[in-house]
């Protein structure tokens, strides 16, 4: 598993901040939305690994995003709330959320709930989604999505899409990918170069001169990860937090202070 992309839509500034700064000193890559109509911008542009979302934000309601997020079913979720009621929190894990988190809380119980979260993914067998951007590969359903249309592909060419993206930018023989992409198949390396043309007159801009699926000299074919990162280019960025805090006293007292509302 790559970098782990965390968005936080929390409607008190104070708190978004102090956990946007202690989830990006643990690694995470944070990015902060203040209501709905900032979260749906930058949610349209990227779907990160963790969707944090506060229940009662300044424009609507969070528990409905909640909803909307668990159908698309690209992201984990987890909500913070002051309804502390257990109707409120069943109310939560059936929009979707995969934990609810009452406040007010302390930054040990958060950050232990985020990191269980994310082994929990990392723990998952199968993904069903991967994101690198403008593509979009739904492995539930056999979909992939490129700069934001849907693709037809033959079952031969989304599975050789899929792995060809699972090898992270790595080379893989002809034989590696008829071996990764179809175990049962017993055919001729060579047959994966006509599937990887077919493949390239769907997802290049030029499939003349490939810039995504490229030819490795003597070895196969590699995905162009830099490729995709450039022509992926979300206008809203992650926010930089400057740290709040200088040591853990003087943390616990601002997350009390922030988690009044």
């Amino acid at each position: 598993m790559g970098l782990v992309h965390i968005s936080i839509i929390e409607g008190n500034p104070h708190l978004r901040s102090l956990l946007a700064w202690h989830l990006q000193q643990a690694g995470y890559i944070v990015q902060q939305c203040a209501n709905l109509q900032q979260a749906r911008h930058a949610l349209a542009h990227r779907q990160p690994t963790l969707v944090i979302i506060d229940s009662d934000l300044p424009d609507g309601d969070g528990i409905e995003l909640c909803r909307t997020l668990a159908e698309q079913r690209q992201s984990l979720i987890l909500i913070l709330s002051a309804r502390n009621g257990e109707k409120d929190v069943v109310d939560g894990l059936k929009a979707g959320a995969d934990d609810y988190l009452k406040k007010p809380f302390g930054m040990q119980e958060f950050m232990a709930r985020v990191e269980a979260l994310i082994r929990r993914l990392r723990m998952s067998s199968v993904p069903l989604y991967l994101d690198y951007g403008e593509l979009k590969i739904d492995l539930a359903q056999r979909r992939v999505q490129f700069k934001g249309e849907y693709i037809e592909l033959t079952p031969q060419e989304f599975s050789l899409l899929y792995v060809l993206a699972q090898a992270e930018g790595n080379a893989l023989t002809r034989s590696e990918l008829l071996r990764r992409a179809w175990p049962d198949a017993i055919d001729n390396p060579r047959t994966i170069d006509t599937h990887v043309l077919s493949l390239r007159k769907k997802v290049e801009t030029d499939p003349r001169q490939p810039s995504l699926i490229q030819t490795v000299r003597n070895v196969g074919y590699r995905f162009n990860l830099e490729a995709l990162q450039e022509i992926s280019t979300p206008t809203v960025a992650p926010s930089v937090i400057n740290p709040l805090v200088s040591n853990g006293h003087h943390s616990t007292k601002i997350a009390a202070q922030s988690m009044k509302r």
